[in-house]
């Protein structure tokens, strides 16, 4: 394959399954090749394998990989697939898999069996590390279409590759796109763009919010002009903002970056989420 892929992640589970024929159908989308993986893995309490147990581990592996790519051809007639056996540690070898290509999708639990590889935690660590977007699919793929992806903005300061791959979503799935901005203030209020904003005042750190929301979202407008954009500013957490966000959406979209002070952490709020969504949501790294 010479294009850049979407990687599809597979553990021979129905969520897996799933999560492939996401991907089938986002390939599609792009115009680009689905590559799909598999990790072979033993479970750590087997120290020495003996060949039986290891052909056992291969073998469901191939089995693994050709239903996914049977499923992928039924949902996507026609699209160029190409199978990826790997092996060693699953969460380490499924990261691995992501350089070179336009994203990685996973689903968010699965069955491990011979390949002791615990989807959900292969899901975690590879939103947490991987060098490209992560897309953890969730719920069922059939499901209505909601015609809105949703975009999650903690710091406006350093989204610019959310927003590129938000606003790319929205223009190839001709939807709408909604960005929000929450964050969940202490008792003692929020220190929030170098200003410290005491709770009666929490207004006015919305309204400043808003404006900074505004300003910034002007620029994609203009790069996207087909893109219907619309934008909230929540007093909240926002971990619970975007995952009530996913139950109405086709797709969610968050950063992976540093925290603001003040703000949760980052990684709480992508944990929070990804364990609460109702659908897809992506994940994509800041340099």
């Amino acid at each position: 394959m010479t294009a850049r892929p979407v990687v599809a992640v597979t553990d021979g589970s129905e969520d897996s399954l799933r999560a492939v024929e996401w991907a089938a159908r986002e390939a599609v989308l792009h115009g680009i090749p689905l590559r799909i993986v598999s990790a072979a893995s033993l479970p750590k309490m087997v120290v020495l394998p003996l060949k039986p147990e290891r052909d056992a581990v291969l073998d469901y592996r191939d089995r693994a990989l050709a239903a996914a790519a049977g499923r992928a051809a039924e949902i996507a007639p026609g699209l160029l697939i190409d199978t990826d056996p790997v092996e060693g540690p699953p969460a380490l070898a499924v990261t691995g898999s992501g350089p070179g290509a336009l994203m990685l999708v996973t689903g968010s639990r699965g069955i491990g069996a011979f390949t002791a590889m615990v989807l959900g935690s292969v899901a975690q660590y590879a939103a947490d590390h991987a060098c490209c977007p992560v897309v953890v699919v969730r719920g069922e793929t059939t499901a209505a279409v909601h015609r809105l992806v949703g975009v999650g903005l903690g710091d406006l300061d350093n989204c610019a590759e959310t927003l590129a791959f938000a606003f790319e979503e929205a223009a190839l799935r001709k939807t709408k796109l909604l960005a929000i901005h929450a964050w969940h203030a202490p008792q003692d209020g929020i220190f929030w763009a170098g200003h410290r904003f005491p709770p009666p005042g929490l207004h006015v750190a919305a309204a400043y919010a808003a404006r900074q929301l505004t300003l910034l979202l002007d620029g994609w407008r203009e790069k996207y002009p087909d893109v219907p954009v619309s934008q909230n500013v929540v007093h909240g957490h926002p971990g619970q903002a975007l995952a009530d966000l996913s139950a109405r959406a086709d797709l969610v979209v968050i950063g992976r970056h540093t925290s603001h002070p003040g703000l949760p952490g980052p990684g709480s709020v992508r944990q929070a989420v990804l364990h609460h969504a109702h659908g897809p949501i992506a994940v994509v790294p800041s340099p």
